[in-house]
């Protein structure tokens, strides 16, 4: 039973993810890397990201009547703060589906224990992954060097991500020690993809006050 549930969790991301970049074929967004991070947010928000999609993200299509600008020093809505989050989210679901596999195919672990080799390496490749999301967003926007975009992305990016680990991996922690202490799931169980799609909720909630101060103070681009 938990892993039809699994599937069909699953299964309902895959299609989520499918329906948002069928739509963007047709209405890409303005700002180019949202491109990306729309259907990465449905592999773990599934049919939310979709509503989400259609709600605000479809405004942020090229084609759409932009809204107003957000000023720095002004408070962020929490659709800002959310579409900030996202960035760094979606540099972790990135991150996460290459990183899990090859950490489990070639038996890496630290400190004894796989778990432990998948935190130092997903917040590695999450951060890269993550801060050239922002790259890609604020440089434009900011017209910056690439020295100077790379540094507003750095900025920009690793509180976010520091944060999103935090809620991911204590939720893996419990997965890990408690839930199913022996035998473990691993990657190749559908089980472990479902309690990594609740791993990435749990990150994406405890960063949203950083992300909120983030726009805030003008490190992040407010959206929609």
């Amino acid at each position: 039973m938990f892993e039809l549930i699994a599937w069909i969790s699953l299964g309902l991301a895959f299609v989520s993810a499918a329906v948002i970049v069928i739509d963007e074929v047709r209405h890409p967004q303005k700002m180019g890397v949202m491109n990306i991070v729309w259907p990465a947010t449905a592999l773990y928000f599934s049919v939310f990201a979709v509503w989400a999609y259609f709600v605000k993200g479809r405004g942020m299509a090229r084609d759409a009547v932009q809204g107003m600008e957000h000023e720095e020093g002004q408070s962020p809505t929490w659709a800002q703060t959310a579409l900030a989050g996202s960035h760094c989210g979606a540099g972790c679901v990135l991150a996460d589906v290459v990183t899990e596999f090859v950490v489990f195919g070639v038996g890496l672990t630290l400190f004894g224990k796989e778990l432990y080799a998948s935190y130092l390496w997903d917040f590695v490749a999450a951060w890269l992954i993550g801060v050239a999301f922002q790259y890609f967003a604020i440089k434009p926007m900011r017209d910056l060097t690439v020295a100077g975009g790379i540094w507003a992305a750095v900025k920009a990016d690793t509180l976010s991500i520091l944060t999103f680990q935090i809620g991911m991996y204590g939720w893996m922690a419990v997965v890990f020690f408690k839930l199913f202490p022996g035998p473990h799931l691993h990657p190749n169980d559908a089980g472990y993809w479902l309690m990594m799609q609740i791993a990435m909720v749990c990150g994406f909630v405890t960063a949203l006050p950083v992300n909120w101060l983030l726009v805030k103070i003008g490190w992040k681009e407010a959206m929609g």
